[in-house]
This record gives C-alpha cells, structure tokens and sequence, in this order.
C-alpha cells in the first residue's frame, strides 16, 4: 500500500519564486500531480527548464507544523522526486514533529515488529 501525501513545492528562482502543490508517495520518493500556482508554465515553461532557476524545496504541513525538504528535478524527464535517504530523513522528522515520536523511537519500534518471535515478516541480522 502506497501513502501518499500532499505537499507545497517551492521552485527557487534568482529573483522569486514559484509555487506548486503535489503529491508526495512516502514509499518511493516520486512527486506527482504538480501544479503551479499564479504561473503559466504552457506559456512561460517549467520553471526548471529557466535560465535563473536555482533550486526545489517542498513543504509537508500537518496541523500548523512543517517538515521542509529538498526535491530533485529530472530536466530531461521534468519528473519530480525526493531521494532515498531525503525520504528517510522526511519520515523521521514528519514523526517527531507530527506525532511527537523521536526518530529513535520509530525505528526502535520498527525493529521490534521485525524480531523473530514479533509477529513480523522480516526478519533482522544483528551484527
């Protein structure tokens, strides 16, 4: 099962910015449904695709809190997507800002369902 999340992009351009919604799947990292905000990108192109872009934040909000982070673009594709390890580090803060659960915690938790005896599928090596 996917979980998918909305969240504000923010394109970083040298003189302003852009702003999009999408939404973000928490298991792979890939950014669909963008759309710009006050800006017409069938007239004016991708804001990446500009000579003065410089880079792509997104927002993940719940209740008045948020998590930023950073957003990769594919210039070729125009694909949007968050890395494996900017995944991880979203996941681990959403959790303790939204939830109040350390990042320790969770994984703690995490390894605990996953212990033989637990109940759960996997199971880990212990070095």
């Amino acid at each position: 099962m996917d979980l998918e999340v909305p969240i504000a992009i923010t394109e970083e351009l040298t003189d302003g910015v852009v702003s999009a919604h999408g939404v973000l799947n928490l298991a792979s990292g890939a950014i669909r449904d963008v759309r710009y905000v006050d800006y017409d990108a069938k007239q004016l192109g991708a804001p990446f695709e500009r000579r003065d872009y410089e880079f792509t934040s997104g927002t993940l909000s719940n209740q008045g809190k948020d998590v930023e982070f950073s957003i990769e673009v594919n210039k070729t594709s125009g694909q949007y997507a968050v890395s494996a390890s900017e995944l991880l580090e979203i996941k681990l803060r959403a959790a303790a800002l939204f939830a109040g659960v350390s990042g320790r915690e969770l994984l703690d938790k995490a390894g605990a369902a996953q212990a033989p005896g637990s109940g759960g599928s996997v199971k880990r090596r212990l070095h």
